[in-house]
């Protein structure tokens, strides 16, 4: 404010009292003026209101005698003399008598002036005592508690410069209190890197409505932990309302703040530990469990993280005593929360790598502990990339944290997850060693459950594979086409068979039939009434004998139950009798006409007993095919098994197709991802022309 500013504010227009504007109003420093003999030659307002006497009254009077106790009159002429005669000020508290006759304690500042002619007066500046006593009061607890504050206290202009700082809140990483006074508040903590704070405070200043508890969270210089501060702003203003600047508050509630996270971060930990329960082993499909383990990490835990399991694992060569040596992986999963060089840094899905006894993950796996890197370095680096190139990759990735934790099931190491934090700035600490300990604990099961079931699945497709006919050849009058497709990767192998069998006289019996159940099991049981049927065939029995042997047989085999299709062709008459026993039916096609579903007795599954089984004659002729399946090619868990056979025929009714052609439209019409059943397909056609060129004979029909 300028000079002509501050006049111009001072006494406000004639006629009107200034309003109260500050200290020197409050006390209400009343002042008066004595020539060399004691007389009162001025008298202000505030003299007025001090002693009760106005202008008139007092002018020209001596003072002592007006305001002084005949009791103090000579101290206070001694008083008067000393000053006026060594020109030394005075100050002190004296009893003075008010105009209503009352005494008040005065306190006084005296002092002799002199003018240009060396006449020589006395100034009297006093306020009363107790309001001087209560201003000290005030203006000494306000320091102290400034000064003494157990928080940060602060005073800024209207310029948002500090006009005062305590202790404490130059003890938040700034410089000290006096050397903090003219800083702006954005060049000290705990606003430094508060972009946001300078407009709230000047939104204070123009508002007058405090801002009270902002959280503030930052780093104090030289430490690497994060502190928070609750930050009111207050807008300052004088007696007259005039606008002086802000006062500050800062509470540091860093513990609160950190028990708070603390919390949090624990809250989220049973959060992220409960969700792995769900999340992961939803299949029993290895690479799809791997893969959710890394994506519960990502990107709760980590950056980037790996799954691998040991190759050996894999292959059922567990060793039974501790390794130091290098150690073989295959790459389960690989999974980033975000685009990221790192990811070409590790070994990708699928792939074999084997890595020496320095390496970082062989560690973990050989000495069945978690190896934690909190800070990596180059050399850490080159322990975790497949080569030096790709460490480089890390490196310009930003990776500075490392985390390997073993997975063990069973008691047995069967792989590693590897983590790495590159955007996350928080290093690895051991708290994360527990959790991803706790998560890999319940992965390694979900893993090692579907390694197991992946390693049956495969040993029970083999014997399935073994067990079926390779290439069943086209046998007289017939031209044969099959499929068999086990079921995804997730679901165990059935005992869906089929199978061409040479009879006398140049028959052919076609068979098909679905052990229930999955598995080993199913796969053996499936063999075993293969080879019976195969047995039997040979007696030259009618199809309804057939299926008797194979019940009492079945009910021999404990818990085996199988439905089954048994059919046979004989080339030269055009006739085919065929028996089921709980099967579905038969799709008999014909040249030019509808493909039908054969109306034949169902009969009851092998296994059942005590059901007799019955034969229908049909006479097939040239072209006619008879479509035999299992109940995987049909059967879906969300829609009617009505409406699926009702599109299997829609299928077959189409264009001529090869045998081959019809068979891959079939399964892959009918067929979804994920389909939990195998299926066994078999398609015979009588040629357009019969044996030697002879038509078949027989007509249609049924006996």
């Amino acid at each position: 404010m300028s000079t002509t500013d501050a006049f111009r504010a001072g006494p406000g227009r004639t006629g009107e009292a200034p309003a109260p504007s500050g200290l020197l109003d409050v006390l209400s420093l009343a002042a008066v003026v004595l020539d060399d003999t004691g007389r009162i030659l001025f008298w202000s307002p505030q003299a007025e209101e001090l002693f009760g006497y106005s202008p008139e009254e007092a002018l020209g009077r001596f003072a002592a005698r007006l305001l002084v106790d005949e009791e103090h009159l000579e101290t206070v002429i001694e008083l008067f003399a000393h000053v006026m005669e060594s020109g030394e000020r005075w100050a002190g508290t004296f009893p003075i008598r008010h105009r209503d006759g009352s005494t008040r304690l005065v306190e006084f500042r005296n002092m002799r002036l002199q003018d240009e002619r060396g006449g020589r007066y006395a100034l009297g500046i006093a306020t009363d005592q107790g309001t001087l006593r209560r201003v000290e009061r005030d203006l000494a607890l306000s320091m102290r508690l400034v000064s003494q504050s157990p928080i940060g206290l602060g005073v800024m202009n209207t310029e948002l410069r500090y006009v005062l700082a305590n202790p404490v809140l130059a003890g938040i990483g700034g410089p000290p209190a006096a050397e903090q006074v003219g800083r702006a508040v954005s060049e000290a903590p705990p606003f430094r890197h508060e972009e946001s704070i300078e407009s709230d405070m000047r939104q204070v200043l123009a508002t007058g409505v405090p801002l009270l508890d902002r959280f503030v969270v930052g780093r104090i210089p030289g430490d690497k932990q994060d502190h928070a501060w609750s930050v009111s702003f207050y807008r300052l203003e004088d007696p007259a309302g005039r606008v002086l600047g802000l006062a500050t508050s800062v509470v540091d509630v860093t513990e609160q703040h950190r028990a708070a996270a603390d919390a949090a971060r624990a809250r989220r930990r049973l959060a992220l530990v409960a969700d792995a329960s769900v999340r992961i082993g939803t299949t029993l499909d290895l690479e799809q469990t791997a893969r959710e383990l890394a994506e519960i990490c990502v990107p709760a835990m980590a950056d980037v993280v790996t799954v691998d399991v040991l190759d050996s694992v894999l292959h059922d060569q567990r060793s039974t005593t501790a390794d130091t040596g290098p150690a073989r992986f295959r790459a389960l999963a690989v999974v980033s929360a975000y685009p990221t060089k790192a990811t070409q840094a590790v070994d990708p899905t699928g792939s074999l790598a084997q890595y020496d006894a320095d390496r970082l993950i062989t560690q973990c796996v050989n000495f069945r502990r978690a190896v934690l890197k909190a800070d990596v370095t180059g050399q850490d680096l080159r322990r975790v990339a497949r080569d030096d190139n790709c460490a480089g990759l890390l490196a310009a990735a930003g990776v500075h944290s490392y985390l390997a934790v073993p997975l063990i099931a069973r008691g047995e190491v069967i792989g590693a997850v590897g983590l790495m934090r590159a955007d996350n700035p928080r290093p690895f600490d051991d708290d994360d060693v527990v959790l991803v300990g706790e998560l890999a604990a319940r992965a390694a099961v979900c893993v090692d459950n579907a390694r197991l079931f992946q390693s049956q699945r495969h040993a029970a497709l083999t014997l399935q594979r073994s067990l079926l006919p390779q290439r069943p050849a086209d046998r007289l009058g017939l031209e044969i086409a099959h499929r068999y497709q086990p079921a995804d990767a997730t679901s165990e192998i059935g005992g869906d068979w089929f199978d061409v069998i040479p009879l006398a006289d140049d028959k052919t019996a076609l068979v098909i039939g679905d052990v229930m159940g999955s598995g080993i099991d199913a796969a053996a049981a499936m063999g075993q009434l293969r080879t019976a049927t195969r047995t039997l065939t040979q007696l030259d029995l009618d199809p309804a004998d057939v299926l008797h042997y194979l019940d009492r047989g079945t009910a021999g085999i404990e818990h085996t139950f199988a439905t089954c299709a048994y059919a046979v062709f004989d080339p030269h008459t055009g006739m085919c009798d065929i028996s089921l026993a709980g099967h579905l039916p038969p799709v008999l096609m014909r040249p030019d006409r509808t493909p039908e579903l054969l109306d034949l007795p169902t009969g009851a599954p092998l296994g059942v007993g005590g059901v007799p089984f019955g034969t229908t004659r049909l006479a097939l002729d040239r072209g006619d095919q008879l479509v035999l399946y299992t109940d995987g090619l049909v059967e879906t868990r969300d829609q009617a098994i009505d409406d699926r056979l009702d599109l299997l025929l829609s299928l077959l009714a189409g264009p001529h197709r090869d045998l081959e052609e019809t068979c891959d439209l079939l399964l892959r019409a009918l067929r979804r991802p994920g389909d939990h059943d195998d299926v066994a397909l078999l398609i015979a056609r009588l040629p357009a022309a019969g044996p030697d060129g002879a038509q078949p004979t027989g007509s249609p029909g049924a006996g």
